[in-house]
């Protein structure tokens, strides 16, 4: 039988309920690592439906990632049964800026229909407007368009950005950003901070606008509030301006995304804004030893704070943490694999029960090929997807512009790939002309009226262009689909153009192999009914067409997968593990110019550095391991090591270590040799 909402608070700690029934005005809701802040969200959203009569449809819940969106609309459907959670929004902040642009087309001055460019596509364009005036590296691209996306989210517009420019770098990112905006609007397209700067710009400029979507959401749940940055900001604050019906849920001590634009101060702002607001801690944590919290709690005690919180647990203390000092790297990287292959089996584990944390991806290297030696399944987090690679996208974009022609957004990625010589000139006007008929890029290129538009060289690039993809659009019809994909391919000599901008011949090779893979499984798709297995009864166009479908539908599915839960040890990131918990975890590389970086130390970021240690500590529930090493490897010598000052933080009574003389406790020294020699005779036995 469902829980009753009555029964649900029950299950809640005091501070938890406390947070779930506090209604009648702004809530801010300061969530310590392991408090049980999702179960608070959730549990709030049915009981403002159950116990407060508010309609699903008028509650809007925002959140950043795609899967912390899935996990709570899942739990808040366990709870909301039939009709009560129909209209009810479960999204990331992007997707509820999405929909704010879909239901205000028209005074955004937008096309329906409208493209959304994602960051490769951002640089594709970037990169053509910006050899326009010389030749560019890869290196001057990503650093406009990451200053473009500051801008965007500082909610600094085209028009204002010279303004702000601080170097010559930035007055030509700010010449740059005026064109880049006003080709994106030409190919009735937006790009990923769009998603939050249209909605926001016309928000603020748009009563009427503000009004009706101040009618539509009544109540807005916020998580990982410390994590918003400007634009963010002022989206949930226009909304609640008018009500200050809000919770929103953040712990500052986890604010670790600084470099992408997050504002931990946003919570003090909160505060000015909204004077009455409520804020509830929630220290209890469901997750850790209360060694583990002791240690967390000292080190971030060394960061200035407004709100002040203390983790605590009824776990026990649990075992000590180890702090492990190793002569160089690749004895750490030795150690961490040897020790989880012996304690695996000691301590009849699952693999996957271990991770292994570190500052920079860099630091897996040695650690896989440790990993590998002992024979340990592993799985490296942040590995790209398959359908997120270039080439993929590039094929891709022909498929999807073969069964639909009206595809703007595939036709901007590929008319100009492999380089056809149509510029960003040529695309604006072609853009410009196809939006006053209300017809397709595509369709556009066949009209006689886009020789008064454009000079007669360029309408002579894209009639060739679309006149090649008709070609093949017939003789798919015609003949084999398939056979008529790898022609295309072969005539368009798209293999030479991935040589021409590969930095080694081998990349090129492995990039044309991940093509061919893709039409492989087209081949496959198209030949079997995707759900028995057995031969399609499709005609072969129809076949081709779904086929195809189905194969940017699992792309998608790709983006939005569940993580993997195959038993295998977890290497991640610092920052990618924050929101997960493993039952033993290890850190590696606590050294000054690791952690905290040597960036941090030298730009004075050393607190977001301290934030980061804490998010890594905190996501371990049993044991804890802190390596180091005395000496790693740079630019091919190697330079000694200093041990974090980060250890100097955590309480000493609470560290046991091991290589260090001046720290080392005899006694547990010769106590680990028996140990060890036990752990192999068990081994051998």
């Amino acid at each position: 039988m469902n829980p009753s909402i009555a029964q649900r608070l029950n299950g809640l700690n005091p501070r938890q309920q406390e947070a779930v029934r506090y209604i009648d005005g702004p809530c801010l809701v300061l969530a310590g690592a392991g408090s049980g802040k999702t179960s608070v969200i959730t549990t709030k959203i049915a009981y403002l439906v159950q116990e407060c009569g508010m309609s699903a449809r008028k509650i809007a819940a925002v959140t950043f990632t795609n899967k912390a969106a899935r996990e709570m609309k899942e739990r808040v459907g366990q709870m909301l049964k039939g009709k009560e959670g129909h209209g009810l929004t479960v999204s990331t902040f992007h997707t509820l800026g999405l929909n704010i642009i879909r239901g205000e087309l028209k005074a955004l001055g937008y096309k329906p229909g409208f493209s959304l460019f994602d960051p490769e596509d951002a640089k594709a364009l970037l990169r053509d407007l910006m050899n326009k005036d010389a030749q560019v590296d890869a290196e001057q691209i990503n650093a406009v368009q990451h200053q473009i996306s500051q801008w965007k989210n500082d909610l600094v517009l085209p028009g204002d950005a010279l303004s702000f420019a601080a170097d010559d770098n930035e007055h030509f990112a700010a010449r740059v950003y005026e064109a880049y905006v006003r080709h994106l609007k030409a190919y009735n397209a937006v790009d990923f901070d769009d998603l939050i700067l249209l909605p926001v710009v016309l928000l603020q400029r748009d009563p009427e606008a503000l009004a009706r979507w101040q009618r539509k959401i009544h109540y807005m749940l916020v998580d990982e509030y410390q994590d918003t940055n400007v634009s963010q900001y002022l989206l949930v604050k226009l909304l609640m301006t008018e009500r200050a019906t809000f919770t929103v849920v953040g712990d500052d001590d986890q604010s670790i995304y600084a470099w992408r634009g997050a504002r931990p101060e946003n919570l003090i702002t909160l505060g000015d804004d909204f004077p009455r607001l409520k804020v509830i801690k929630l220290e209890q944590n469901y997750r850790s030893t209360g060694t583990i919290l002791r240690s967390a709690n000292t080190l971030i005690a060394n960061n200035p704070h407004v709100y002040e919180k203390t983790l605590w647990s009824e776990m026990g203390d649990g075992a000590p943490i180890r702090v492990i000092v190793n002569r160089h790297e690749e004895a750490e990287a030795e150690r961490v694999a040897s020790e989880i292959f012996t304690r695996r089996i000691k301590e009849r584990a699952e693999w996957r029960d271990f991770a292994v944390l570190y500052r920079g991806n860099f630091q897996a290297r040695l650690l896989e090929l440790k990993l590998q030696h002992y024979q340990i399944p592993y799985k490296l987090s942040g590995g790209k997807s398959f359908f997120s690679r270039n080439e993929v996208k590039d094929a891709m974009a022909y498929l999807r512009l073969l069964i639909n022609p009206a595809d703007d957004n595939a036709f901007l990625r590929i008319v100009n790939v492999p380089r056809r010589e149509i510029g960003p000139g040529t695309l604006e006007k072609l853009a410009n002309y196809a939006t006053e008929r209300s017809i397709s890029l595509f369709a556009a290129c066949h009209e006689l009226g886009l020789e008064q538009q454009l000079p007669t060289r360029a309408v002579e690039r894209l009639g060739r262009f679309t006149h090649f993809i008709d070609g093949v659009r017939k003789r798919m019809d015609q003949d084999d689909a398939i056979a008529a994909i790898r022609d295309m391919l072969r005539d368009m000599d798209y293999e030479a153009w991935l040589y021409q901008n590969a930095s080694a011949p081998t990349i090129a090779e492995r990039r044309m192999a991940n093509v061919w893979i893709l039409i492989d499984q087209l081949e496959k798709s198209l030949n079997r009914d995707p759900e028995d297995g057995t031969p399609s009864t499709e005609t072969e166009t129809d076949g081709v067409e779904a086929a195809i479908s189905r194969l940017v539908l699992r792309d998608i599915l790709e983006q939005q997968a569940e993580e993997d839960d195959s038993d295998r040890v977890q290497l991640l990131t610092m920052h990618a593990s924050k929101g997960l918990e493993f039952p033993h975890v290890y850190l590696m590389g606590l050294e000054e110019d690791l952690l905290p970086h040597r960036n941090a130390v030298e730009v004075g970021t050393v607190e977001e550095e301290r934030r980061l240690a804490y998010v890594g500590i905190t996501r371990a529930r049993r044991t804890l391991t802190l390596t180091l090493a005395r000496q790693r490897k740079a630019y091919g010598e190697l330079l000694d090591c200093t041990p974090s000052r980060f250890l100097d933080e955590l309480p000493a009574d609470d560290l046991e270590w091991e290589g260090r003389a001046d720290k080392e406790n005899p006694e547990k020294k010769q106590a680990r040799g028996k140990d060890a020699l036990a752990g192999i005779r068990s081994l051998l036995g």
